[in-house]
C-alpha cells in the first residue's frame, strides 16, 4: 500500500458517499430531498415514461452504485453505473444551463463523472473490497464499462425524446 492506494480510496469514498446521498434524497426524502413520490413527479416532468420504472432505476444506481465504489466492490462496474446516471443528469437537466454550477450547470455532475471514470480505470487500489476479495478486471474491461456506462446513459436520455415524439404523433388530426 502506498499513497496512490489512500488516494484512490478518498476518491472513490468521496464520489462514491455523494452519489449515495443523492439517492437517499430521491429514496427517502433525507437532507430536503424529494422523495420518492416527488422524485418520480420529477422524472416525469423531464419526459421519461413510465416515470416510476426511471425513477426506480435513477435511485438505485446512485444508492447501489455509490457504496460499491466507495468500498471498491465491482468498482468499474459501479464506477460504469455512476458514468451512465451522471450522462443523464448532465444530458437532460444541467447542460442547457451552462458549466457553472451557481446556475445549476454541469460542473458538479461532470466532475463526479470525472472521478468515476479515473477510479475505474486506474483501478480500485489496494484499499478495496475487490484487492480484498481478489477481484479483478482486465484494462480493456474496465475501460468497456466506462464506454458502456456512458453509451447507456445517452440511450437513457432519448427516452424522453422518443415519448415526446409518440405523443405528438398520438395528438395529430
Amino acid at each position: 500500500m502506498d499513497s496512490a492506494d489512500i488516494g484512490l480510496a478518498f476518491l472513490r469514498i468521496v464520489i462514491g458517499l455523494t452519489m449515495a446521498a443523492h439517492g437517499a434524497q430521491k429514496a427517502f426524502g433525507w437532507w430536503s430531498g424529494p422523495g420518492p413520490d416527488g422524485w418520480r413527479r420529477a422524472v416525469a416532468s423531464m419526459g421519461f415514461r413510465p416515470s416510476g420504472l426511471w425513477a426506480a432505476i435513477s435511485t438505485l444506481a446512485e444508492l447501489i452504485g455509490g457504496p460499491l465504489l466507495g468500498v471498491g466492490l465491482f468498482t468499474p462496474v459501479a464506477a460504469a453505473v455512476l458514468v451512465g446516471q451522471c450522462t443523464v443528469i448532465i444530458g437532460q437537466v444541467h447542460l442547457p444551463k451552462g458549466f457553472w454550477n451557481r446556475n445549476s450547470g454541469y460542473e458538479f455532475p461532470l466532475v463526479l463523472a470525472a472521478g468515476a471514470v479515473a477510479v475505474a480505470l486506474i483501478g480500485p487500489g489496494a484499499l478495496s473490497l475487490d484487492h480484498l476479495l481478489g477481484i479483478a478486471f482486465d484494462d480493456a474491461v474496465r475501460l468497456g464499462l466506462v464506454v458502456i456506462g456512458a453509451l447507456g446513459g445517452l440511450a437513457a436520455l432519448m427516452v424522453p425524446r422518443v415519448a415526446a415524439r409518440d405523443e405528438e404523433a398520438g395528438s395529430a388530426p
